[in-house]
C-alpha cells in the first residue's frame, strides 16, 4: 500500500524528468516560464483575495474623510485614488501576459532546433534512416507540446485578473462618489 502511494506521488516527477531527458535545454526554459507563470498567478490569486480588500476600504475611507467631494482638486484626487489602487491590481500582469505567449515560442524553437540536429545527423550519416528520424522528430515534437501545453494554462488566469481589474475599477469608482 505504501509502495503505490509512494509511486502514485513520484509519478508526475518522473514524467516531467522524462520530458526534460526527452525534449532537451528548452524543456528546461519551458518549465521555468511555466513555474515563473504560476508564480504570479498565486500571487495575484492571494493579492485579490487579502490585500485588494483592505486597500479599497482605505481609499473609501480617505474619500469619505476628506470634507469637500465636488470641487476640480477633489476629483482629481479621485481618480489618484482609483489609478494607485489599479495600479496596485496591474502589478505583474505584463510580465504574466509576455510568458503566456514565450512558452510557445521556446517551444517552437526547442523544435526547430532538434529538427536542424535531425537533418545534421542524417546529412553526416549519408542517409535517411526512417527509425533515426522518427526520434528525432519526436524529440523536437516534445518541445511544441510543452510550450503549448505550459501556454494553455496560462491564458485563463491572463483572461480573469484581466477582467477582474477592470470590474473592481469601476466598483472601487462607483464607491467613491462625489
Amino acid at each position: 500500500m505504501l509502495e503505490s502511494v509512494v509511486e502514485a506521488l513520484q509519478w508526475p516527477l518522473a514524467a516531467v524528468s522524462s520530458l526534460v531527458d526527452e525534449g532537451g535545454p528548452f524543456v528546461i526554459c519551458i518549465f521555468a516560464c511555466g513555474l515563473i507563470m504560476w508564480t504570479l498567478v498565486i500571487e495575484r490569486a492571494w493579492y485579490f483575495a487579502l490585500v485588494l480588500p483592505s486597500q479599497a476600504r482605505d481609499a473609501l475611507a480617505a474619500w469619505q474623510a476628506r470634507a469637500e467631494h465636488r470641487s476640480w482638486c477633489a476629483r482629481q484626487i479621485r481618480k489618484a485614488m482609483i489609478s494607485r489602487v489599479n495600479t496596485a491590481m496591474s502589478a505583474n500582469l505584463l510580465l504574466l501576459r509576455v510568458l503566456v505567449p514565450l512558452s510557445p515560442l521556446l517551444g517552437l524553437v526547442g523544435t526547430v532546433s532538434g529538427m536542424l540536429e535531425v537533418f545534421d545527423s542524417m546529412a553526416l550519416r549519408g542517409s535517411a534512416d526512417a527509425r533515426a528520424m522518427a526520434s528525432g522528430v519526436s524529440m523536437a515534437m516534445i518541445c511544441t507540446l510543452t510550450g503549448l501545453m505550459v501556454s494553455i494554462t496560462g491564458l485563463y488566469p491572463v483572461y480573469y485578473f484581466s477582467s477582474r481589474i477592470r470590474r473592481e475599477t469601476e466598483l472601487l469608482g462607483d464607491k467613491l462618489v462625489y
